[in-house]
């Protein structure tokens, strides 16, 4: 007879999870190593009662006995995915969080935070409330009503921005749901936000389950061989490549690829270019390292992009920023060599697929090529080694800073930075002018430094990233670099810092609006409309004086210690005194423009902004004629 135990729903499925666990390359560990949490009616006599019972355990949560199921407490409910996100990421999608909220508005402001974690394959338990599934009282407080349909709820919104969704409507189906969720959070092809919505009603029903199902289950995140045929064919595309180019992107990271494509470029010679994600697969300083490529990236590896005969894509998705909006790699017959787990990634610009692991697939390749010592040509290496040093030189330019009493510029503040960090520290950033600065001119010196979510370029990540980030690696500084406009979208989780004790470091750069797409906007006949956070002007415009908003303030307010820096002396002092600090700290500077002291290089590559068709003010005009010459460089990989 199998042995049964009573329990809510809500708390079978806590016990549950605190049973599941990861393994890869012989390291196991938690799957589900916390949750986290804001309470309503929809949530907390359920899964927060049931966090209750579990949140300790005889011992009180020592170190020799830890939680059940720890518990984090948000105030928001995108940023609570944000930091699961960040820790995930960390993790190397080895352990996930899990975040709960009520039904209604808790519920829908999970989307974004979804749709994030699932752009860039980075795995979140999502458990929101949901209304009632016997429906004694319809509708229930923040129930959307939908006439035609009676089985569907808010949380229908998280369905095209997850991975799995289920709804858990009877005590039994919970099983099921249940494991189908631990293997797509723990499928390196298909993971991202899982959602398993939980009707309050059936969150507090009880059923006798199973003990089976609450037995330890290890989880294997595969590493998937490429295929003979795939290989012989990657071996000889690489052979008859004259000008070959490496393009590293997230998978690299996802899969710890980062010493397996160190040893393959260094065999071969040929030069490794990222993406956004795949930042710091190389460190700065290598041989092979030719920095970011597409829209943000350097003149060294565009201009490889450009005469490339070979793309070999390393874990990329090719994003129109990658590809500079299909006009980057333009040499004659360019062919694309896609080693990526995702078959769907691997054929993108018709290329020949190598479907594997990162780190296998580029074994095997390196293997597969010693016997032909393969290597790029001397004059190729010599010519790709003379542009990075040039192109080091333009970031030594826009780093440089005397320590005088003047405002620094965005790059300087980099620079600074850049002066006093180690490979142990962590930066983190998602949106605004700052990814396009980092990505060019950024060094990275070791794998996970570079923390740049720019696949969803969601403001507010940064803060909340940082706190999970600095969760999964608690001994390493952690820095979220955020404008002005980011810190407005979402501070909140400064609180939760505080609160727990994370010494995240927060830097805040004012420069009084959204410098990026001001930029853009300017650039596309937009005239930077809606674009500075200054006063309101006689003529409607927003060009009046700067808003008297002080942001740091604000962050003190919010329980966070916080250094002004008006100079770069300022500056250079109050970033090392915030490096030490073993609470969370704030530095706040207010930075110059760079048009009137040094700046980023401009892009080097176009990115397809469309442009208004007709217009009467000549900005427009203009701006169409110049999109209209970008365009006809497009080309389709056939």
């Amino acid at each position: 007879m199998t042995s049964t135990t009573r329990l809510t729903v809500a708390q079978a499925l806590v016990r549950f999870l605190a049973a599941q666990y990861t393994e890869r390359d012989g390291a196991r560990r938690r799957l589900i190593g916390a949750t986290w949490g804001i309470f309503g009616h929809g949530n907390v006599a359920g899964i927060g009662q049931a966090l209750v019972e579990y949140a300790t355990v005889p011992g009180g949560g020592t170190p020799s006995a830890p939680p059940v199921m720890p518990f984090h407490q948000g105030r928001n409910e995108q940023a609570m995915v944000h930091a699961a996100v960040g820790y995930a990421r960390q993790c190397g999608r080895l352990s996930a969080h899990a975040v709960t909220t009520s039904i209604g508005p808790g519920a829908t402001n999970l989307v974004t935070g979804a749709a994030l974690a699932t752009v860039n394959h980075l795995p979140v338990l999502l458990l929101p409330g949901d209304v009632f599934a016997a429906r004694p009282a319809d509708p229930v407080l923040q129930q959307l009503e939908v006439p035609f349909a009676g089985d569907v709820s808010v949380n229908d919104c998280l369905r095209p921005v997850s991975k799995y969704f289920d709804r858990i409507t009877r005590p039994e189906a919970l099983i099921p749901a249940a494991l189908q969720a631990m293997r797509v959070l723990t499928d390196p092809v298909d993971t991202g936000a899982v959602t398993l919505a939980l009707p309050q009603d059936v969150q507090a029903e009880a059923y006798d389950w199973p003990e089976e199902f609450f037995a330890e289950r290890t989880w294997t995140v595969r590493r998937q061989a490429p295929d003979a045929v795939e290989l012989a064919r990657a071996v000889e595309a690489v052979r008859g490549a004259r000008r070959p180019l490496i393009v590293a992107g997230g998978g690299v990271h996802h899969s710890r690829a980062e010493e397996a494509l160190a040893a393959f470029a260094s065999a071969t010679g040929i030069p490794v270019a990222s993406t956004q994600a795949g930042k710091g697969s190389l460190r700065w300083d290598h041989p092979q390292d030719v920095g970011g490529i597409g829209h943000t990236g350097t003149a060294t590896a565009d201009e490889l992009a450009r005469t490339a005969d070979l793309v070999i894509g390393v874990g990329t998705r090719y994003t129109d920023f990658t590809t500079a909006s299909g006009t980057l790699f333009t040499a004659s017959g360019v062919r694309f060599l896609n080693l990526n787990i995702a078959p769907y990634d691997g054929h993108k610009l018709a290329g020949s697929p190598l479907i594997a692991d990162a780190r296998a697939g580029l074994e095997a390749l390196t293997e597969a090529l010693l016997p032909h010592r393969h290597r790029a040509e001397p004059a190729y290496v010599t010519e790709y080694t003379d542009d990075k040093e040039r192109w080091e030189y333009r970031v030594d330019a826009a780093y440089e800073a005397e320590d005088i009493d003047v405002r620094p510029t965005q790059p300087q503040v980099l620079g600074v930075l850049d002066e006093l960090v180690t490979e142990d520290d962590i930066l983190i950033n998602a949106a605004g002018s700052l990814p396009g600065d980092l990505h060019k001119l950024w060094r990275a010196r070791s794998r996970d430094q570079y923390h740049v979510e720019y696949g969803y370029s969601c403001m507010g990540y940064e803060i909340p990233a940082a706190i999970g980030v600095r969760m999964a690696a608690p001994d390493r500084p952690v820095w979220a670099l955020v404008g002005d406009g980011t810190y407005l979208m979402m501070p909140t989780e400064i609180v939760t810092a505080v609160q727990e004790g994370v010494a995240i470091k927060v830097v805040i750069l004012q420069n009084h609006g959204y410098a990026s797409i001001g930029g853009l906007s300017e650039s596309v006949g937009g005239e930077r409309l809606g674009t500075a956070y200054r006063a309101l002007a006689t003529d409607r415009t927003y060009t009046g004086a700067p808003l008297p908003v002080d942001l740091a303030a604000n962050a003190a307010s919010l329980g966070m210690r916080v250094l002004r820096a008006r100079t770069v002396r300022d500056l250079r002092a109050a970033l090392a005194e915030a490096r030490e600090a073993d609470t969370p700290t704030c530095v706040y500077v207010e930075t110059e423009t760079a048009d009137t002291v040094s700046g980023a290089p401009p892009a080097q590559a176009w990115w397809d902004v469309p442009v208004a068709e007709t217009a009467t003010r000549p900005s427009a005009v203009k701006a169409r004629e110049e999109y209209d010459r970008h365009v006809a460089a497009r080309r389709r990989h056939l």
